[in-house]
């Protein structure tokens, strides 16, 4: 366990930041969640619109949140605590190693990632529900950035993201099989619809280098 152990934190170091200021700028937007609000409201829009029933419509979201408080509450109030695992900027042993971006540090402790638990329980929740290889690629793509923001920042090691992702992931699963599947049956979700959150993720990212371009 202890060369596991080891290994992750030599791990996260050879990940963890870079000697560019335009990439910091790009990180710590896409890093932070009010970036991705365009990317959610995109979601309901699909939703309403392939979804004519407001009984659906309420379902969809409640299962979305949901993924949300199992995923990402459940880690924050009880596994972080539990574990107590220290983060690689407040890990004594590693610390002074760690590449801070703007001061940013994060909560004490790290496992396991609720960035990647959260994200990909929502990946994988709305994958399930529309069913179309591309938007499923954008949508795994979209948590995994997430997660790589959290190694570049320093504030997760590759073990906490991986749990996070597994965790995320059942989550999203366990919440479309044996929540939204037994209580109605799922619409079908044309692929021009799922091009509009396929957009606004492209439009995001876009943002976020515009952004660290101007600064």
């Amino acid at each position: 366990m202890e060369e596991l152990i080891q290994f992750d934190k030599h791990l996260l170091l050879a990940l963890n930041g870079s000697d560019s200021a335009f990439l910091d700028s790009v990180i710590m937007t896409l890093t932070t969640a009010t970036t991705w609000i365009p990317l959610y409201i995109a979601l309901l829009y699909v939703v309403i619109s392939v979804n004519r029933n407001v009984r659906d419509v309420l379902l969809i979201l409640a299962a979305a949140g949901l993924c949300v408080a199992l995923a990402g509450a459940v880690d924050d109030e009880i596994v972080k605590p539990l574990v107590a695992r220290w983060r690689p900027t407040h890990d004594p042993e590693i610390g002074h190693l760690v590449d801070i971006v703007d001061g940013y540090r994060g909560g004490n402790y790290g496992f396991f990632s609720a960035h990647a638990a959260n994200t990909f329980s929502i990946a994988v929740f709305f994958s399930l529900l529309m069913r179309q290889l591309p938007f499923t690629c954008f949508m795994v793509a979209w948590s995994l950035t997430n997660c790589y923001t959290r190694l570049y920042l320093g504030v997760h090691y590759p073990g906490d993201i991986t749990v996070g992702l597994l965790w995320g992931g059942l989550v999203g699963w366990v919440v479309y099989r044996f929540f939204y599947c037994r209580l109605t049956i799922p619409a079908k979700y044309p692929i021009r619809y799922c091009y509009v959150p396929m957009a606004v993720l492209m439009l995001t990212l876009l943002f976020a280098l515009g952004k660290a371009a101007m600064a």
